[in-house]
C-alpha cells in the first residue's frame, strides 16, 4: 500500500465513524432532512475518493448504498428497519474492505456477495436495477433524481488548468459532485488535446460544458469549485427557472450543434434556449452569475484561507509523531530537574534565574504536548452508540442511550484502553439491568429503559458514569452468593460498598440465566483489571428498583504527573500531588503510642498506615516523622513517611514485566541525579494495607 493509499485509509475511517455517526442520529429522527443529506454526502465522498485510490470495491459498494439515500431524498423510499440494519452491517462491511481491498479473507468475501445482494434487493424494491448503474461524464447520464420542473437549469463552462492535477485535484470527482446537487449532463471538449506524442500524463487538455438542473442556488454550485478557483476557469449561468432535463428536444439539439462545431458558446446555448421554449410563458433567465459570483468566490475564497490559516492547529498528524514529542519532552523534564539539583548545589544567582525561567518554560512545554496527546471521549461513543442499538433490538428492548459531556479530553492511551471495560458494563445494563416493557410498566416505570453515559473533571481526574434506571443490584443476593462461594464468612460484617466491591470478584455472578449477552461470571473482573492498568478506580453503586451506577475514576494522563517527593529510609517515592490534602509532623514516640492504628490530627480521629512497615523496609526511623493525609472512598487516611522532600515533575516509566504485579508501585521515575523513584499508587496501599 503506497503513501498515498495510506492516507485515504486514514481518512476513510474517520468518514466511516462520521457515517455511522449520522446513521444513529437519523434513525432517532428519520424526517431531519440535514441528517440524510449528511448521510447522502458521506456516502458520496467515500465513494469518489475510495475510486481515485484504487479501492474499487468500496467505490461499487458505496455507490450502490448511495442510490437507496438518494431515493430517500427525493421521497421515493420510506426508511425501514430494515434499511437501518443493512446499512450499519455495510458500514461494517466498509471498515473490513480497507484492511482487505482484494476480499483475500474467505469470510469478507462471503459478506461482501451478502451484503451487496441485501443492497440491492432494498433498491429493486422500487423497480430500479441498481447492477450496472455508473456516474457518467460524457452525456449518457439519465440522472434519476426525481427533481420537478420547477428546478433552476444551469450551464457550466469549466475548463481546468494544465497543470490541475499538482494540487491532487481530479476533475471528474469535481463533475461527479455535482451530482449531489441534481440532474448532470456534462459535454467533454477534446479539441485542445496534442498528439500522442506531444501528451504530457500529469497534464489536464480537457474542458466541460456542463447542463445541471437543481434547486440550489449559483452558491452551492460555485462551492463545488471553490478550492480549484484558481486553477480553472469557470463561468456559471443560470439559463432558465425551469427544468430543461423534461425537454429532450432541448438536449437533442446541443449533441446536433456539437457535432457541427468543435466549440460552442454562451450565444449558441441561449438560443437553443430560445427555440426550444418558444411559445410557452417560461421565464428566460441568461444571468451570468459567474460575473457577480466572481466577488463571491474570490471573498469566500479568501475567508477560507483567512480560516486555513487561523486553523493551522487543527492539521492532521500521527499518533507515533505525538508519542515520539512526548518521549522527547519527558526526557526534557528529566534533564531539566537534574539541571536544577545542579544550580541549587553551586548556588550561583545568575544560573539559578536560567533555570527557574528553564523549569517554567519547560512546565509550559510539557502542559502543551500533553494538550495536545488529549482526545475527546466522543471519538469512542459512536461505538457505545451503536452496541445499545444492536443489543436493544437483538433482546427487544426499547433503550434510550444518552451522553453528556462527552467533549471530556483524555490521554490517548486511556481511551483506547477504556472501550473494552465500558462496552461490558453497557452490556451488563442492556441485559441484567434494564428490564422488560412489561415488567417495567407494572411497577410503574416508563416502558422505555434509559442509559446515561456522562463524563465530567474533579481535580486531576476524569469521572466517567454509566447509569441505568433498571432492576438495580439487590445486597443480600450477592451477599449470599459470595458466601456460597466462600468469599466472605457468613457473619462477616460488610458495608454496602464492600458487598458491592464483590462483584469485581473472578468468576462472580448473580445472573440467573446465562445469556449470549453476558451472565457467564467473565468480565467485571477483567473491568476492574483493565481499568486499573491505567491506574483508575472502579466502583458500583445502586438502589433497588431505581437502578445502578457504575463509576471510573481517571487520570488525565499517564506519562507525566505533578507529585510529591518523599523519603523512606534511603530510598525515594512519588506520591501524586493531587491526592494530598494536609501534611503534618508527628514523632515517632506518638506514632508508637498510638493504638488501633488511629492517631488525632487537628482533633480529628483518623486511620494511618506506617509506610516503613508496610514496604518492609529496614533502618532506623526519624526522631521526627511526617503524615501525609490523602483521601479514599471520601474518608481521610494519614500515609507515615520519614521526609518530604517536596514537589516534583515526574515523567513515569514502566517497571518493566518483571515487577508488572507490584500492586502498590505504579511505575518509576529518574530523579535529576540519576537516583530511581518509586511512583506510589495511594489507592491501591491503602485497600492492600486494610486488609491485612
Amino acid at each position: 500500500m503506497d503513501h498515498f493509499q495510506s492516507k485515504f485509509v486514514e481518512e476513510a475511517t474517520e468518514l466511516i465513524v462520521d457515517l455511522e455517526q449520522a446513521l444513529l442520529n437519523l434513525e432517532s429522527n428519520q424526517n431531519d432532512k440535514e441528517s440524510i443529506g449528511l448521510v447522502f454526502r458521506v456516502m458520496h465522498t467515500l465513494k469518489g475518493n475510495s475510486s481515485m485510490f484504487g479501492f474499487d470495491k468500496i467505490g461499487e459498494f458505496t455507490h450502490h448504498l448511495e442510490t437507496i439515500y438518494d431515493f430517500v431524498r427525493q421521497g421515493k423510499m420510506k426508511l425501514t428497519d430494515e434499511i437501518f440494519n443493512v446499512t450499519l452491517k455495510s458500514v461494517d462491511h466498509l471498515s473490513a474492505l480497507l484492511n482487505d481491498i482484494n476480499l483475500t479473507d474467505p469470510v469478507n468475501k462471503d459478506n461482501h456477495v451478502s451484503i451487496t445482494q441485501q443492497v440491492l434487493n432494498i433498491i429493486n424494491l422500487i423497480g430500479h436495477n441498481d447492477l450496472n448503474t455508473s456516474s457518467d461524464f460524457s452525456g449518457n447520464d439519465d440522472d434519476s433524481y426525481g427533481l420537478f420542473e420547477e428546478a433552476s437549469t444551469y450551464h457550466i463552462f469549466f475548463k481546468p488548468k494544465e497543470n490541475i492535477f499538482s494540487n491532487g485535484t481530479n476533475p471528474l470527482f469535481l463533475i461527479d459532485e455535482l451530482h449531489g446537487l441534481g440532474q448532470v449532463k456534462a459535454y467533454p471538449n477534446l479539441s485542445s488535446l496534442p498528439g500522442l506524442q506531444q501528451i504530457n500524463i500529469s497534464s489536464s487538455y480537457i474542458y466541460w460544458d456542463i447542463f445541471l438542473s437543481t434547486y440550489k442556488n449559483a452558491n452551492d454550485i460555485s462551492d463545488v469549485f471553490i478550492f480549484v478557483e484558481d486553477d480553472c476557469d469557470l463561468v456559471i449561468t443560470k439559463l432558465i427557472e425551469k427544468n430543461l432535463f423534461f425537454n429532450e428536444s432541448f438536449f437533442q439539439r446541443i449533441e446536433s450543434l456539437l457535432k457541427e462545431k468543435i466549440n460552442i458558446n454562451l450565444i449558441d446555448i441561449q438560443q437553443i434556449v430560445l427555440n426550444t421554449i418558444d411559445n410557452t410563458n417560461d421565464q428566460v433567465v441568461f444571468e451570468n452569475v459567474k460575473e457577480e459570483k466572481l466577488l463571491n468566490v474570490n471573498s469566500q475564497t479568501k475567508e477560507i484561507r483567512d480560516i486555513k490559516d487561523s486553523s493551522i492547529s487543527s492539521i492532521r498528524v500521527s499518533s507515533f509523531k505525538i508519542d515520539e514529542m512526548m518521549n522527547l519532552v519527558s526526557e526534557l523534564v528529566t534533564s531539566q530537574a537534574r539541571l536544577s539539583l545542579l544550580v541549587e548545589h553551586y548556588n550561583i544567582p545568575e544560573l539559578m534565574a536560567i533555570a527557574e525561567n528553564m523549569q517554567k518554560l519547560s512546565r509550559q512545554l510539557r502542559d502543551n504536548a500533553f494538550s495536545i496527546s488529549l482526545i475527546p471521549l466522543q471519538s469512542i461513543v459512536t461505538r457505545f452508540q451503536r452496541l445499545v442499538r444492536d443489543l436493544s433490538h437483538e433482546l427487544k428492548k426499547d433503550i434510550e442511550f444518552i451522553t453528556e459531556g462527552t467533549e471530556t479530553e483524555l490521554d490517548k492511551t486511556i481511551i483506547e484502553n477504556l472501550t473494552d471495560p465500558i462496552m461490558h458494563i453497557l452490556r451488563n445494563s442492556l441485559d441484567h439491568g434494564i428490564e422488560d416493557a412489561e415488567v417495567r410498566t407494572k411497577t410503574g416505570k416508563p416502558a422505555k429503559g434509559k442509559i446515561i453515559l456522562s463524563a465530567f473533571y474533579s481535580g486531576a481526574y476524569v469521572y466517567i458514569e454509566v447509569k441505568d434506571d433498571g432492576a438495580g443490584i439487590n445486597p443480600e443476593i450477592i451477599r449470599e452468593k459470595a458466601i456460597s462461594k466462600g468469599l466472605i464468612a457468613a457473619d462477616a460484617s460488610l458495608t454496602q460498598k464492600e458487598i458491592f466491591d464483590l462483584v469485581f470478584q473472578p468468576g462472580f455472578s448473580t445472573a440467573k440465566v446465562v445469556t449470549d449477552v453476558s451472565g457467564r461470571g467473565v468480565g467485571m473482573d477483567v473491568v476492574r483489571r483493565k481499568i486499573s492498568d491505567i491506574r483508575g478506580e472502579v466502583e458500583i453503586d445502586s438502589k433497588i428498583g431505581h437502578g445502578t451506577t457504575i463509576t471510573i475514576k481517571l487520570p488525565l494522563t499517564l506519562s507525566i504527573i505533578d507529585g510529591l517527593l518523599v523519603l523512606i529510609n534511603d530510598t525515594y517515592f512519588i506520591l501524586q500531588l493531587a491526592a494530598v490534602k494536609k501534611i503534618y509532623s508527628i514523632t515517632h514516640k506518638e506514632v508508637q503510642k498510638a493504638q488501633r492504628n488511629m492517631i488525632i490530627l487537628d482533633g480529628e480521629s483518623i486511620p494511618f498506615y506506617y509506610l516503613r512497615d508496610e514496604f518492609e523496609m529496614g533502618g532506623t526511623p526519624f526522631d521526627v516523622e511526617q503524615v501525609i493525609v490523602v483521601m479514599y472512598q471520601d474518608s481521610p487516611v494519614g500515609l507515615i513517611i520519614d521526609k518530604v522532600v517536596g514537589e516534583y515533575q515526574a515523567v513515569i516509566k514502566p517497571l518493566g514485566k518483571h515487577y508488572k504485579n507490584q500492586d502498590m508501585i505504579s511505575g518509576a521515575s529518574i530523579l535529576g541525579d540519576g537516583t530511581i523513584a518509586l511512583v506510589t499508587d495511594t489507592n491501591k496501599i491503602i485497600k492492600k494495607c486494610s486488609r491485612e
